[in-house]
């Protein structure tokens, strides 16, 4: 039986996006999920999630509410961090085409192509084997997702899609460039409660 004090506070960026999606997956994986929106909230977390939307937007929202800063020294730090589609972006050390102005916060060693897989319309559902998640394949929903391009050698890949890389591990972040928060599915979401109640357990948040 899970306690309260199991649950760890997992916080949701919520300036742009599926907000709402993740914090009920969140509440079904185990953890406590609350809304970020400013920095004094994100330094009560013991883990964010950064959620699909649209990246340059979120970026550009971050700075704005005074949170790129803050986000970037707590991913720096350990802070175990969770992104989705347009949060797969925002974790990529390196974006192969970004927008003006683009700004990543960055966490893993990739490089990442936005809108890889074509346009809203083109939008499609795969299952896929994602490592570390048991019980069957994932569905996963892609909509303007990105896919990266070239990993670093401490990069984990957990998912490809017909050869493509869609899901990576390093450390302590975690991105897929598909939306489990849209299938009622919470392991992925498990996942990541896992690796934050892992980080608190130990000690070093």
């Amino acid at each position: 039986m899970t306690t309260e004090h199991d649950r760890p506070v997992i916080g949701v960026l919520a300036l742009q996006g599926d907000v709402r999606e993740h914090l009920a997956a969140l509440d079904r994986a185990g953890a406590a999920p609350v809304t970020v929106r400013r920095p004094q909230e994100l330094a009560a977390v013991d883990g964010l999630v950064l959620p699909g939307g649209e990246s340059t937007v979120i970026s550009k929202l971050a700075e704005t509410f005074g949170l790129l800063e803050p986000l970037r020294e707590r991913v720096r730090a350990g802070m175990p961090v969770y992104g989705t589609c347009a949060g797969m972006i925002l974790l990529a050390d390196r974006i192969a085409d970004p927008r003006s102005g683009q700004q990543s916060v960055g966490g893993i060693d990739m490089t990442v192509r936005r809108n890889a897989f074509g346009r809203q319309n083109e939008s499609f559902e795969a299952p896929l084997k994602v490592a570390g998640v048991e019980g069957g394949p994932v569905t996963g929903v892609f909509i303007r997702a990105p896919l990266a391009e070239k990993v670093g050698q401490g990069v984990e890949v957990l998912a490809r899609h017909e050869g493509a890389v869609v899901a990576v591990r390093q450390g302590d972040a975690l991105a897929t460039a598909f939306h489990p928060e849209l299938t009622g599915d919470h392991r992925v979401h498990a996942l990541f409660t896992d690796m934050v109640r892992a980080k608190r357990t130990a000690g070093a948040l």
